[in-house]
């Protein structure tokens, strides 16, 4: 990124394909990591629905949590979704070369073997085996321009 290209905090856009290293660690692109803020953490927690993994910076995560907490504790749906959210989550700080240890379930979950595809999908990042993007998460352009309807944009 140039000096003159402006930054938006928390805005995650790009692609990148990157290896897990042999601790299964994966390093977050330094322009991402600018973008977190402080802390510099990350909310690492299974993609809903698709099989990928879901990076939320820490800083921005609190409005999704408190619409759960904000459920009354006798709402036994909600109650089991914060259960299995909470047990198969993570949150994680990168090391002095911008890497994380994406834990194994998340990686099995993922289907996350070897090499990686970071999406910046704007208000978080999502993390996708090679195979995963290519037969859910990319859009044709047909419906690309049907979502982008949806939308509003």
């Amino acid at each position: 990124m140039s000096e003159n290209t402006p930054v938006s905090q928390g805005v995650f856009v790009h692609r990148y394909v990157h290896n897990l290293d042999p601790k299964k660690r994966l390093t977050i692109p330094s322009e991402w990591r600018d973008q977190v803020g402080e802390p510099p953490a990350l909310y690492l927690l299974p993609g809903i629905p698709n099989n990928c993994i879901y990076a939320y910076p820490a800083r921005d995560f609190g409005p999704r949590l408190e619409r759960v907490r904000s459920r009354s504790i006798a709402d036994t749906r909600a109650r089991q979704f914060a259960r299995s959210l909470g047990s198969r989550s993570d949150l994680v700080a990168w090391d002095g070369q911008g890497r994380i240890r994406v834990k194994d379930e998340l990686l099995a979950y993922a289907g996350l073997v070897d090499q990686v595809v970071l999406i910046g999908a704007l208000d978080l990042i999502e993390i996708w085996s090679p195979e995963n993007w290519e037969a859910t998460g990319s859009m044709d352009p047909a419906s690309f321009t049907d979502a982008a309807e949806y939308v509003g944009f």
